[in-house]
């Protein structure tokens, strides 16, 4: 089947992005910060240069750390919207790029479904909800572009923006490292270019000097590792891509799992009429070496967390890719068209009202961590205060010092709303951990 070209298709596609970035904006406008966050902003007032080469949960973060401790000392945390703003532009980029990176290998009308799914990803809510997912966003969009720059016919300049946007996406996230995989498994397959290799070389070194020296010591996980997580290592996997193929069309748990048998059997199809090209095999490598490596790290927590949000969004976008060769196959020029569209249409419906949904709940969760800040703000002055208080270990248990708290208010100001008080049994609750037993 041949490509399907369509006017205007760039010009379609960043319309439907910005629709969507808006309208994730204004799901989110009640927001403010959340868990990981505080990681940051109670340890940015003493950052060093080590400290932005520190991992924050194994994962290099030197972009990511660079660009909040800039919107800290520039906007600060009485507002949470630039923050989310950032996490938009990103996330619209890994969206464009998606599209521009299909259409040149199945069309416009595929590149622009390719980059609708992924818009309105709603299993894939925590990269889309929590501005702190900057890192994965990050690292997916430079890996897409890095992609892209390696599609064109070789040239100097675009090997070095390559190399340079595989090493900026591995400063995002360690999810540059699976993009890594799939630039190498391509140039490695396709006669000719094997030399090209070579500019990766120098990332590759710069990201095991920074491993042996930061990487290693300063990644925790809690609980960490264990050596049964090579038992339950299929089950990860397995659910995993059930889960990112799945997320495709807004569903989960065991119709996720149907969703992956058909993704499969179509990829095999589609291999099966043609021969895959070196990306293909490629992304595919990158994609289970994703589930693979997140595994042997983080099975202990259990095979379903693999198909956390923030696994599904990066899943989701190498599912895509190689979907995408498959949807090329589908009778688009015919009376079918229609159908196919509406299937689309039901596919980025079905993902859309997920996507809501996370968002209300997610909406009831900042209503609590609001009623926390502003039980902070409250008793501030109250000579019952425990400095040693920990706040809230549901919504922010990073925050168990309340003068590194008022040390990043006082220098990045309040994120408290102003009185009256929504949630007024959490604020009462707050109060109450926050001063010291039989002092009132």
């Amino acid at each position: 089947m041949s490509s399907i070209h369509l006017p205007h298709a760039r010009l379609i596609t960043i319309a439907m992005a910005v629709a969507a970035g808006a309208g994730i904006l204004w799901l989110a406008r009640a927001y403010t910060f959340y868990f990981d966050e505080w990681d940051f902003i109670l340890s940015a007032p003493d950052s060093s240069w080590s400290w932005y080469l520190q991992p924050h949960n194994e994962h290099p973060s030197v972009i990511f750390k660079l660009l909040y401790s800039a919107l800290l000392n520039t906007v600060g945390m009485r507002s949470y919207w630039p923050y989310m703003l950032v996490l938009m532009a990103v996330h619209l980029a890994s969206a464009l790029l998606l599209f521009e990176l299909v259409r040149r290998r199945a069309g416009d009308l595929i590149g622009i479904a390719c980059a609708a799914a992924l818009l309105v990803l709603g299993a894939g809510w925590e990269n889309l909800l929590w501005a702190f997912q900057i890192g994965f966003v990050g690292s997916v969009a430079c890996g897409l572009g890095m992609l892209l720059a390696l599609q064109a016919p070789p040239t100097t300049r675009r090997l070095f923006a390559a190399a340079v946007l595989l090493a900026a996406s591995l400063m995002f996230s360690s999810i540059g490292l699976f993009f890594g995989v799939v630039a190498a498994g391509a140039l490695a397959l396709t006669p000719g270019r094997r030399r090209d290799l070579a500019w990766f070389v120098p990332v590759g070194l710069a990201l095991a000097a920074w491993y042996v020296s930061f990487g290693r010591s300063g990644a925790i996980t809690i609980p960490p590792p264990v050596a049964t997580n090579l038992l339950v290592l299929p089950a990860y996997i397995a659910w995993g891509l059930a889960g990112s193929a799945g997320g495709i069309v807004g569903v989960s748990g065991l119709a996720a799992v149907a969703v992956l048998i058909l993704a499969l059997g179509a990829v095999a199809f589609a291999w099966w009429h043609s021969r895959p090209d070196a990306l293909a095999l490629g992304v595919t490598a990158g994609l289970l070496a994703f589930y693979l490596v997140t595994g042997i790290n983080r099975a202990q927590l259990g095979y379903d967390q693999s198909a956390s949000g923030r696994y599904v969004y990066v899943g989701a976008v190498f599912w895509l890719i190689l979907l995408a060769d498959a949807a090329r196959l589908l009778p688009w020029r015919e009376t079918w068209r229609p159908l196919l569209a509406a299937c689309l249409f039901l596919a980025c419906f079905s993902s859309s009202v997920l996507l809501f949904e996370f968002a209300v709940a997610k909406g009831v969760q900042m209503q609590r961590e609001m009623a926390d800040l502003q039980a902070l703000s409250a008793e501030r002055l109250d000579p019952c205060l425990d400095p040693g208080a920990e706040v809230d270990p549901l919504v922010m248990p990073q925050v168990k010092s309340l003068p590194l708290y008022y040390r990043a208010v006082d220098r990045y100001g309040d994120p408290a709303d102003p009185p009256p008080v929504v949630d007024r049994s959490d604020y009462q609750t707050a109060r109450l951990r926050l001063v010291r037993t039989g002092c009132r």
